[in-house]
């Protein structure tokens, strides 16, 4: 899985907007196979990044603050309030200014580490790179309090430019990370005491030779992508409480997006391809025979039509025609149909309540029939409604009438 590490650059404190990323900044980045060496690194644009499968921020030594601090026992909702009483005095900067993050797998009544951030500045890194699709999964620190002592010579600027480097020494063990200037007499007055404690000297490139000079003897040359890999093998990850990854449906199925299109899915693209294809060509197909089917029925209706009653001549709608023709000939030899008055009369009184009284008053129209029958209980009307439904009729109650009808899909024509 390959590993993409944008190291960000160091915050700009003399800037104005609280040291906020510039929106033409450009990331040294470096890209991995295995997280184990580096197989591309370079300079660009956030939208010019190349792709990986996984996206890791690296923060330098000088934008992250470390405080001790016992872990308090409180709900995951309270944590980080409960854990800005506890530094809020050792902070330079007012709270809502600064992001928290918990060391790896601490745990509540243990002592443990928090890492500081200048939260704004942190925040539109992440933002930068998310809108140009390189969405960060963790942010790790280049230096965390460790044991046995570290210290690594790098050179930084102040300014945002890159002029006037200088060289620094992070110093990281047990109590702490600490950063400081070369150019002043504090870092000198203890890199005696800090070799006695057996630490382990580091330099970049740029200042190796020159942290040699200082030390009297050798150093291990590391370059940042050195200690960017060492720190993404670590657990840290400072993506914590409000600036947490969110999103993990979106990162889901961009993460699934990635691995359809990568050369290992190839086939199952195909397959996909192809079961897409067929079952357009198979509804395709359903569909043109579902459409000669009911072409053919149509031409059979026609032809039944032609032959029961060959004096239609043209041929619009043969149901219609059909069904109209038949009601003639039933009404000229006299029999009775569904719609008709007989029909519904009969209907009514084989359901009418025992002993009710004769209707009122009556009213009918073609295949319905109103009467009046204000006298009659709600009980009534139920059971003269049921009757009347296992028959295939609706009965409708409005203000003391009753009116009957032929159910939907119940009527038939008498032959």
């Amino acid at each position: 899985m390959s590993i993409l590490v944008v190291l960000l650059p160091a915050r700009d404190r003399a800037a104005a907007a609280d040291g906020e990323p510039r929106d033409a900044i450009e990331y040294a980045y470096l890209l991995s196979a295995d997280g184990l060496s580096v197989a591309r690194q370079g300079r660009a644009s956030a939208a010019l990044l190349p792709k990986a499968d996984t996206v890791v921020a690296w923060l330098g030594p000088t934008d992250v603050s470390w405080h001790r601090i016992t872990l308090p026992k409180a709900p995951a909702s309270k944590l980080r309030a409960a854990l800005v009483g506890l530094v809020e005095e050792q902070l330079l900067d007012d709270e809502q200014a600064v992001h928290l993050a918990l060391a790896p797998q601490a745990s509540p009544g243990s002592a443990t580490w928090v890492a500081a951030v200048h939260k704004r500045w942190l925040a539109r890194h992440l933002e930068q790179l998310d809108k140009a699709g390189a969405f960060v999964e963790r942010v790790v620190p280049a230096l965390w309090p460790d044991d046995p002592p570290t210290a690594h010579f790098y050179a930084a600027s102040d300014s945002a430019d890159g002029s006037s480097a200088q060289t620094w020494l992070a110093f990281s063990d047990a109590n702490g990370v600490r950063c400081a200037r070369m150019a002043g007499s504090w870092v000198r007055d203890h890199l005696a005491a800090w070799a006695r404690q057996g630490a382990r000297w580091s330099a970049a490139p740029a200042v190796a030779a020159q942290a040699e000079r200082w030390l009297g003897t050798a150093v291990a040359v590391r370059t940042d992508a050195d200690h960017a890999l060492s720190a993404v093998r670590s657990l840290w990850n400072l993506r914590q409480f409000d600036l947490a990854a969110r999103a993990r449906g979106t990162r889901w199925l961009r993460e699934f997006g990635k691995r359809l299109f990568s050369p290992g899915w190839r086939p199952v693209r195909l397959g996909l391809l192809s079961l897409v294809l067929l079952q357009l060509v198979g509804m395709n197909l359903w569909a043109l025979q579902q459409r000669h089917e009911i072409e053919r029925r149509k031409q059979a209706m026609v032809a039944l039509l032609k032959a029961a009653h060959p004096q239609i001549g043209t041929i619009v709608d043969a149901p219609l025609q059909m069904r109209r023709a038949t009601d003639t000939l039933r009404a000229s030899a006299g029999r009775v149909g569904d719609a008709d008055l007989e029909a519904v009369l009969a209907a009514a009184t084989q359901a009418w309540p025992d002993g009710q009284a004769p209707v009122q008053s009556l009213r009918f129209e073609t295949g319905k029939l109103t009467l009046v029958v204000s006298a009659w209980t709600a009980d009534q009307i139920e059971r003269f409604r049921a009757r009347l439904r296992s028959a295939g009729w609706s009965v409708e109650a409005v203000e003391g009438r009753l009116v009957l009808s032929r159910s939907n899909g119940t009527q038939r024509s008498a032959t």
